[in-house]
């Protein structure tokens, strides 16, 4: 990537995309976060410069600067991906981690986060927006939507269905062939045999609707 990158936001998930930004030495050249107690902190060389509504900031993105969102609330996310869209006519860009083991025949799309050590398998695909953490796993002919958050160690074995906005929790196991409805949250540590609804929640080995 040859053009700088400002990132929204500056909590952990923040922290986190700048760390993989510096380590592919990507040029960081901000952070912008709503909360003003953060602004004028430093993070290594890089500082938190403002709102993430800022219009002067927001302007400097487009041909020479890209952007990344670094925010785990859905909502917020979706509202700032809509605003890039609408008023920059732009998309953001991809933070993948240096660690991580993408298949040359996986497919994924824009404004992901892929931290460290995950691994992505053949013909798997992934949408845009998701965060998928440390040393997830997403084995062969996997299909994740948009805005879709797999946390660290969960594994997602082939041929699962993964729909928009779902969220997977942290060592979550999905087995293969498998379909995980849209907006349906998945509890940490759980065993998923059985497909889930839309919007519900499953918790438990196996796991149950709660």
């Amino acid at each position: 990537m040859e053009n700088p990158v400002l990132i929204f936001g500056a909590g952990d998930l923040g922290v986190q995309a700048l760390d993989i930004f510096k380590r592919n030495h990507v040029l960081v050249y901000g952070l912008l976060d709503d909360n003003k107690e953060l602004h004028g902190k430093e993070f290594v060389d890089v500082s938190v410069l403002g709102d993430t509504e800022d219009s002067g900031f927001l302007n400097i993105i487009g041909p020479k600067c890209e952007a990344f969102i670094a925010i785990g609330e859905r909502s917020v996310r979706e509202r700032l991906v809509e605003t890039l869209n609408d008023e920059r006519k732009m998309m953001p860009v991809n933070a993948i981690h240096d660690t991580s083991v993408i298949s040359e025949m996986a497919e994924i799309g824009h404004g992901n986060l892929i931290a460290a050590r995950v691994t992505i398998g053949p013909k798997t695909k992934i949408g845009s927006h998701c965060l998928v953490q440390t040393s997830s796993v997403l084995d062969t002919w996997v299909k994740v939507g948009d805005f879709v958050t797999i946390g660290a160690g969960a594994v997602i074995n082939d041929r699962v269905i993964i729909g928009d906005g779902a969220f997977i929790g942290s060592g979550a196991i999905i087995i293969s062939g498998i379909e995980i409805g849209k907006n349906a949250r998945i509890g940490a540590g759980s065993v998923v045999i059985e497909n889930v609804p839309a919007k519900a929640t499953y918790f438990g080995n196996p796991a149950k609707k709660v």
